[in-house]
């Protein structure tokens, strides 16, 4: 049974055949690859507020686990309605359009509808720029253009745009709760909820994947804002005796989540599914603590050091490999055996 109600054609008859390029353009605001581009440039570049930029980026993971979680539950198929035939497009735009105005998998909820939802929501609550009501009013335009394209393009039904939006809403007040219990570290708690869901699309999927690659993902950010947190917690502790308990929890966690990285290696050929999940999940453990190491002093200074020592050692083996130094070493070493050759034939 369809969840249409008759809503594509009307929507689709509003967009004239020239605007379809456009509407196929404007849908990829809420593509993966947009959305994890503007999250990487503002933790990476928004010092200030990179812990809340951790926050709204582990909230966006843990959405994917879930409404591909759910996706797999229901299995409820996409209209079969698209608003323009390839074919009647140049040669030249016609790859372009089909990388981003067709869908394949399931279709409820949409995905686009819940990215959008958690990750601009999330940058209005989160960002300073602004009015509170402008950045709200603008994270709302996004948001419905966006599930408007997915209309158009006829790759979704009203129904899985509205739940999509529902679920993006539902999470983003869950964690919020969640963190109001907790107020010090909210990025950890978002991120944990990315493992968790991103475990729950790996048994609903019965291990596809794309699960493996989120779950990869989302285990490798945990272990990079636990070693964050870690570094802060040592720094702070006022004497040493103080630090058992951070290298426990934070470390341990830590251990835990990049040691299940690390076994992909181990246990799976090289060439898989879980090698590339595991590959997927340091990377972004990586690129979640690079940015907080270099804006550290400390992490500077102990950078500065180990940068010292690479030089030297770099310059010595350097030294060492040059002719010069191994035509002295060759002559210092016939001069001490003549030597050593004389003594033994005055004995």
């Amino acid at each position: 049974m369809s969840r249409g109600i008759g809503e594509l054609e009307p929507i689709q008859e509003l967009v004239p055949e020239w605007l379809a390029v456009v509407v196929a353009l404007l849908t990829q605001l809420g593509d993966i690859w947009f959305l994890a581009f503007v999250l990487a440039a503002f933790y990476w570049f928004d010092a200030p507020r990179r812990d809340n930029i951790a926050t709204v980026a582990g909230a966006w993971l843990a959405g994917m686990g879930m409404y591909k979680g759910l996706k797999e539950i229901f299995g409820f198929p996409r209209p079969n309605e698209p608003l323009l035939d390839p074919e009647l497009l140049p040669k030249l735009i016609q790859p372009l359009y089909e990388a981003t105005a067709m869908a394949t998998g399931y279709g409820f909820p949409s995905g686009h509808a819940v990215n959008t939802t958690i990750v601009y929501f999330g940058l209005a609550y989160v960002l300073t720029v602004s009015t509170a009501r402008r950045r709200f009013a603008s994270a709302a335009a996004i948001v419905t253009t966006v599930c408007f394209t997915r209309l158009a393009l006829g790759v979704h039904y009203l129904v899985d745009v509205v739940v999509g939006v529902a679920v993006g809403l539902a999470l983003l007040l869950a964690a919020r709760a969640l963190i109001n219990r907790r107020l010090s570290d909210p990025a950890t708690i978002t991120f944990g909820l990315a493992v968790l869901f991103g475990v729950f699309f790996v048994v609903t999927s019965e291990i596809d994947a794309d699960a493996i690659f989120i779950l990869g993902a989302s285990l490798g950010a945990f272990a990079g804002w636990q070693l964050i947190m870690l570094g802060r917690e040592l720094v702070a502790v006022s004497r040493p005796s103080r630090a058992l308990r951070p290298i426990a929890v934070r470390g341990g966690f830590a251990s835990l989540a990049l040691a299940s990285l690390l076994a992909t290696y181990e246990y799976f050929p090289l060439l898989s599914a879980y090698t590339a999940g595991g590959t997927i999940g340091l990377t972004t453990a990586v690129i979640v603590t690079i940015p907080v190491m270099r804006h550290s002093e400390y992490a500077r200074r102990v950078g500065g050091a180990i940068s010292f020592w690479i030089r030297m050692g770099l310059l010595g083996i350097r030294y060492l490999l040059t002719p010069s130094t191994w035509r002295r070493a060759y002559a210092g070493l016939r001069h001490h055996s003549q030597r050593l050759l004389e003594w033994i034939r005055t004995r």
